[in-house]
This record gives C-alpha cells, sequence and structure tokens, in this order.
C-alpha cells in the first residue's frame, strides 16, 4: 500500500503536534486499513477467489470467512501465514503481511520459521508444509 507521507514524516508530526485529535484526522488516509480489507485486496492483485483460498488454508471455513469479513481482527500468526501460504505469497510479501497483521516477521534463527521460510521459497502448499513441519519435529501450521 502506498502512502502520502512516510512513517518519519508522521513520527516527525506526531513528535511536534500539541494536539492527537487534529493528527488523526489530519492523518487519517495514512494509517493501516484493516486487516480483511488488505486481505481482500492481495485476492483482487493475484487474481485468486476467496474460496478457494480458504479452502487451501485449511483453516476453518467459516472461521475463514470471518476473518475476511473483519469480524475477526487478530487472526493467530500461523492462520495469517496459512493464508498467505495458500495465496501463494512471496517470502516479501508474507513477511510485510506479518507486520501488517501486527504479528512477528519469520526469523532464520528460529528453527520453526525456518521451515516456514523454506516451504514459501519452494513455493510448497499448506499441506506440504505441514508435512515439512512434521518430519522436522515441530509443532504444526494449524494445531
Amino acid at each position: 500500500m502506498k502512502y502520502g507521507k512516510d512513517t518519519d514524516e508522521l513520527f516527525s508530526e506526531l513528535k511536534s503536534t500539541s494536539d492527537i485529535e487534529n493528527y488523526l484526522d489530519r492523518n487519517q488516509n495514512e494509517f493501516a486499513a484493516p486487516l480483511n480489507e488488505y486481505l481482500c485486496r492481495l485476492l483482487d492483485e493475484k487474481h485468486l477467489l476467496r474460496a478457494e483460498v480458504v479452502k487451501q488454508s485449511g483453516l476453518n471455513r467459516e472461521y475463514a470467512y470471518h476473518i475476511f469479513s473483519g469480524n475477526r481482527k487478530n487472526p493467530s500468526r500461523p492462520k495469517v501465514l496459512a493464508l498467505g501460504l495458500a495465496m501463494g505469497l512471496t517470502l516479501d510479501e508474507l513477511q510485510y503481511l506479518l507486520k501488517y497483521a501486527k504479528h512477528n516477521p519469520l526469523y532464520p534463527r528460529d528453527p520453526w520459521d525456518s521451515v516456514i521460510i523454506f516451504a514459501v521459497e519452494q513455493r510448497l502448499n499448506v499441506l506440504e508444509t505441514n508435512a515439512l513441519l512434521h518430519q522436522a519435529g515441530e509443532t504444526l501450521l494449524l494445531e
């Protein structure tokens, strides 16, 4: 997503403001949209069908649709990863999605994260990723 101001500009403006309400009002177009809107934009950009992504994610169908509708605002990190894998996101796109969803990025010094990174780079789906996690003795993506 492109914004009009970079983060440094916002920090500078925020540090020098004496009126937070005015700052928030002036910059409302600079704030991140809700996660569900970002996910829907990804679907559009990648020409993906929501039903297919939900199916490929391995998430409970109803729960996944609640994420896309905005009724579930803070899905767990593994659930966000499952959606990202189902969408076929690149590692950079997946890292951004994690950040957008307010989760830690994948970290190569963590064995579980390393398996996920490898799976993304190999373009594995959720089932293949879970098999790899199992093989490595790690917790499955959606347990």
